[in-house]
Parts: structure tokens; C-alpha cells; sequence
């Protein structure tokens, strides 16, 4: 990390790991823009025991996420698995907490994409994306996706989506991150560094 250089937030919630795949690829492809780091935050399950609760620290992966990530960021990229075609429970969670940060405007006018994993096809990928579009539109933050001047989106047979990276697991999980999966993702994420840095121009 290069203190003078700008962060972008890579928030996601992985069970199996392929999420966290794909948000280690949307890290790379942010970090190939010079001035700019990626800081890869993920948040704690959701029990549906009301008693329990996460450790301080996660076990493995990326640190738990702070509204103060939030504040630091340029730009945010954000990541789950599919949950019946919606985003999973415990980033729904944290996102309904940020009350105080929509009332400051905190993201406000900050870049934003989406990215997510599902084990079936036809699992609910863009319908995923699009719930975690609705709260970054109403903290007024700039959606963007993939154009298709990226010809991968006419050539993938797995993930891939103009409205966010994709990636299909496959249902036990065993599904390797495709060729083409992986330059959309890396794609996306120096996408929304190179949007982020023509902001920080503008302003």
C-alpha cells in the first residue's frame, strides 16, 4: 500500500470461496492503475441463533468491514454469492445499517460495481446484481458495468454480465474462475480505478 495513493474498497461476503475469487481479481485489475489500492473487506455471517456472534476477527480472508472503509474509499466494489437471485443476507445486513453514512452523503457521487458467484447458470446473476445496485443508487453513488466493447461478453459460456462480473461455481463449488471471467473482473475493477481517477480530476 502507497499512502498517497487513492483506496478503493473491495466489499464482498464469500461462503465457499469463489466470491473472494473474484474480488481478488477486481483488486487486481484496480491496483493495475497507477495511484490507486484496493482494500478487500468482507463482513461477518448472519446467525439466525439471535445470541451468537462472529469473532472480532475473521479466521481467514479479508478483515471485517467499517463504516470508516466507507469514508476512506473512492470508489467501491461490491460482491456476494446469489441467494435465491438476491444478494446474501449478512451484506444485506451490514448495508442496512449505513443509515448514518446516507444521511452524510458519504458515498455520495463515489464510483460503485457489482460482482457476484452463483452455482447454477441460470441461478439469479443479474438479478443478484441488480438488488446491490438498488442501495449504492439510493447512498447516490455512480453504478457502473461492463460495456460490450469487452468481447468476452460475447464469447463466455459461464459468467459474465453487462451489469457486473459473474462467475458460475458450479453446484458443488468445483468450477475453476474462466479465462474470460477473470479478464471481466480484472476489466471491471481497473474500470471503475480509471472512473474514479477522472472524478478525482474533475473535482
Amino acid at each position: 500500500m502507497n499512502p498517497t495513493n487513492s483506496t478503493i474498497l473491495v466489499l464482498y461476503y464469500s461462503r465457499h470461496g469463489a466470491t473472494r475469487k473474484l474480488a481478488e481479481l477486481i483488486a487486481q485489475g484496480i491496483e493495475s492503475v497507477p495511484g490507486f489500492d484496493a482494500r478487500l473487506r468482507t463482513v461477518p455471517a448472519v446467525s439466525t441463533v439471535a445470541e451468537a456472534t462472529a469473532p472480532d476477527i475473521p479466521a481467514s480472508g479479508a478483515p471485517y468491514v467499517e463504516t470508516q472503509d466507507l469514508a476512506d474509499c473512492a470508489g467501491l466494489a461490491l460482491g456476494s454469492p446469489t441467494r435465491f437471485g438476491n444478494m446474501a443476507a449478512a451484506l444485506k445486513y451490514f448495508l442496512d445499517g449505513t443509515a448514518a453514512e446516507w444521511l452524510a452523503g458519504t458515498l455520495a457521487g463515489k464510483p460503485a460495481v457489482v460482482f457476484t458467484s452463483t452455482g447454477s447458470l441460470h441461478g439469479g446473476q443479474e438479478s443478484t446484481l441488480l438488488s446491490m445496485m438498488m442501495p449504492l443508487l439510493h447512498h447516490g453513488m455512480l453504478v457502473m458495468g461492463l460495456p460490450y466493447t469487452h468481447p468476452e461478453l460475447m464469447t463466455t459460456s459461464s459468467g459474465g454480465s453487462p451489469y457486473g462480473a459473474t462467475h458460475w461455481s458450479g453446484i458443488d463449488g468445483d468450477k475453476a474462475i474462466t479465462d474470460d471471467e477473470k479478464r471481466l473482473a480484472i476489466a471491471l475493477g481497473r474500470r471503475l480505478a480509471l472512473t474514479a481517477s477522472t472524478l478525482k480530476g474533475a473535482r
